[in-house]
């Protein structure tokens, strides 16, 4: 107990250099009554709208909410949406200095619509083309200005046009050994994060990348191993849902967690918690297992919320201590 509170205050001020796909996530919120005379849909009778930070600019959030000092570095649009996340990030006092603002591509903006508690629709607004060549050389030359300067990295994939493989292996090319690397891919994206320290994947994505669906542990086995073999990463950690998740440490090493949540509201951003939990606890000590098992614990806190949200550090030792 009072090594978990030791490595919990070793949050504060650690440095986690987080790339890519930076958007605002909204929600319309409000209660449904009856349906539309015009078409088979509800109509939601509107009650609250709210926004918050999402994709990138969600896992710095929690390792900000986390006591840490987290360098966010993607891209946004030169539109109105864009302006709203600097404003929300410079207001986190986080550094967006190293925040492309291109003119030629729209922000990412996800729009969920909830009525009674359950979403109905989600609109989102983007580009996921890949970013301009010359937009990757600035973001690599970012890295290499911060490198010294950092505990971790955290990629967070959402396919957005951000991470490529040429990125990525820009920045495996700068990164020393030392620095450890946890990627969030998405499932139209895996060739892009090879020989990362830990790949951090949710049973959809794996089962799309491997190209069958997972119905049980041996299919989890199976794409651990096709994972492992054709991204050469160190260790593989599958979220699942209201399963929990599982661990992967090598071939012949496994361990499935429970998940720690009593009643799950909305998943949405909970990948970004855990990437986000792993990566401080692992720079600040905490061997791959513990780190696994708080950002489960992590992960069963927000989901019990509403709405893309960042866990915050007083949340998380009420939970674990």
């Amino acid at each position: 107990m009072e090594n978990m509170n030791s490595h919990l205050k070793k949050f504060k001020n650690k440095k986690i250099l987080v790339i890519g796909d930076i958007m605002l996530d909204r929600y319309i919120l409000g209660d449904v009554y009856r349906v539309s005379p015009e078409a088979p849909v509800p109509i939601v009778d509107v009650k609250e709208k709210t926004k918050t930070l999402g994709g990138a600019a969600n896992v710095a959030h929690n390792l900000f909410t986390l006591g840490a000092s987290p360098i966010l570095c993607g891209v946004v649009g030169a539109d109105i949406i864009g302006g709203e996340i600097l404003r929300e990030l410079d207001k986190l006092s986080l550094d967006i200095g190293n925040i492309i603002i291109d003119p030629n591509r729209p922000t990412t903006i996800k729009t969920r619509v909830v009525g009674n508690s359950h979403q109905i629709v989600r609109f989102d607004e983007e580009n996921r083309e890949r970013i301009e060549d010359e937009d990757v050389e600035r973001i690599v030359e970012f890295i290499k200005n911060k490198l010294k300067n950092i505990d971790g990295i955290i990629i967070s994939d959402y396919n957005k046009g951000v991470i490529s493989p040429q990125l990525m292996s820009k920045t495996l090319d700068l990164v020393d050994f030392s620095t450890f690397i946890i990627s969030d891919p998405h499932k139209d994206n895996f060739e892009s994060h090879k020989h990362v320290n830990l790949i951090a994947p949710n049973k959809e994505e794996v089962g799309a990348f491997c190209g069958f669906n997972i119905k049980d542990e041996s299919d989890l086995e199976f794409a651990a191993k096709k994972i492992f073999h054709d991204l050469a990463c160190g260790s593989i950690l599958i979220t699942e849902g209201k399963e929990g998740m599982t661990l992967f440490e090598g071939d012949n090493k496994s361990i499935h967690i429970p998940t720690a949540a009593r009643e799950i509201f909305d998943v949405s951003g909970a990948g970004d918690t855990v990437v986000a939990t792993i990566s401080l606890a692992i720079v600040s000590g905490m061997d791959l297992e513990s780190a696994v098992r708080l950002a489960n614990s992590a992960a069963g806190i927000v989901v019990r919320k509403m709405g893309t949200s960042a866990i915050k550090i007083e949340e998380l030792r009420k939970e674990v201590l």
